[in-house]
């Protein structure tokens, strides 16, 4: 499902020749290509909580997948804000919004054929979770699906691809 692209503003001017910010579009394909991301949730004592994870981007999302009584899974359970990075085709990218549980069987299967098509990970939909062996940062299962959507993001090129930019989302907010 395609969406209106988000307002984006640089964050820096660098020079004359980098004074337009990247589109969205353009930069998307770093999250469907990136194969680790990185996840910070906040702890209930306010602590932060950063864990690799693998992450598909499908529907104008990242979904991944944790176990309910892991850490991660627990700090979404108490406070859904959360932010994803991951770095791709030199491009870092931030992406801040709300973890939603997704229980939708329907989405649920074609996110676990994106996984084994993805990572090779092949996963089982039962009771709106996914079931499967070898989930390297997951935790034990079941797995809740969460969906990421983004409110903010940031892109730092590498090179000069292009400038520091950040997408403000219609939802989100800075």
């Amino acid at each position: 499902m395609a969406s209106r692209g988000p307002a984006a503003d640089l964050m820096v001017v660098i020079d004359d020749a980098h004074r337009t910010p990247a589109a969205w579009e353009d930069t998307r394909s770093t999250l469907e290509a990136a194969q680790w991301f990185w996840l910070a949730t906040v702890r209930p004592d306010g602590r932060p909580h950063l864990v690799p994870l693998l992450a598909i981007w499908m529907d104008d999302a990242l979904y991944f997948a944790a176990s309910p009584n892991s850490r991660k899974g627990r700090n979404l359970a108490d406070d859904p804000h959360c932010t994803i990075a991951t770095r791709e085709h030199g491009v870092d990218l931030v992406i801040e919004g709300e973890a939603v549980r997704v229980t939708d069987e329907a989405r649920l299967h074609r996110l676990a054929d994106a996984y084994a098509d993805k990572y090779g990970w092949q996963v089982e939909v039962r009771d709106g979770a996914l079931y499967g062996d070898g989930a390297p940062t997951a935790g034990p299962p079941p797995y809740a699906v969460y969906a990421l959507t983004p409110a903010t993001a940031f892109g730092f090129p590498a090179g000069q691809q292009f400038p520091p930019t950040r997408w403000r989302f219609a939802s989100g907010s800075d």
